[in-house]
């Protein structure tokens, strides 16, 4: 399955996604699907990286585990990162009102697509 169709089915099975996006490890795009602007999106991934870095920060003082997935919310919506592998990370931006438990179930579901492919 194409990177592409991973995405899009992603978008297209989270009610309110606003989009996804594969990034690399310097934050650049990959490749997007959104119902926005796709500034916009690579925007947001683009800061991905800084979150991701501090969460690992955390994990390796603190234990827990290696980072997986996390999300941030905030008053306008969600967003979801997950690690594929230690160089491509997945961006989600969901609007606030949608069921975040559905849309880690899909998100994590692609994530396990797209290290099938890469």
């Amino acid at each position: 399955m194409s990177f592409e169709v991973i995405l899009k089915d992603l978008v297209d099975m989270v009610p309110q996604a606003v989009g996804a996006i594969l990034v690399d490890w310097e934050g650049e795009a990959v490749l997007e699907h959104c119902h926005c602007e796709p500034y916009d999106i690579r925007f947001i991934a683009a800061h991905k990286g800084i979150i991701l870095e501090r969460l690992k920060e955390m994990q390796s003082t603190a234990q827990i585990g290696e980072v997986e997935d996390v999300v941030v919310t905030s008053s306008g919506g969600h967003l979801i990162i997950g690690c594929i592998d230690q160089y491509y990370s997945l961006v989600m931006n969901i609007e606030r009102s949608c069921l975040v438990a559905l849309a880690l179930q899909h998100f994590r579901r692609a994530v396990t697509e797209l290290k099938k492919e890469i």
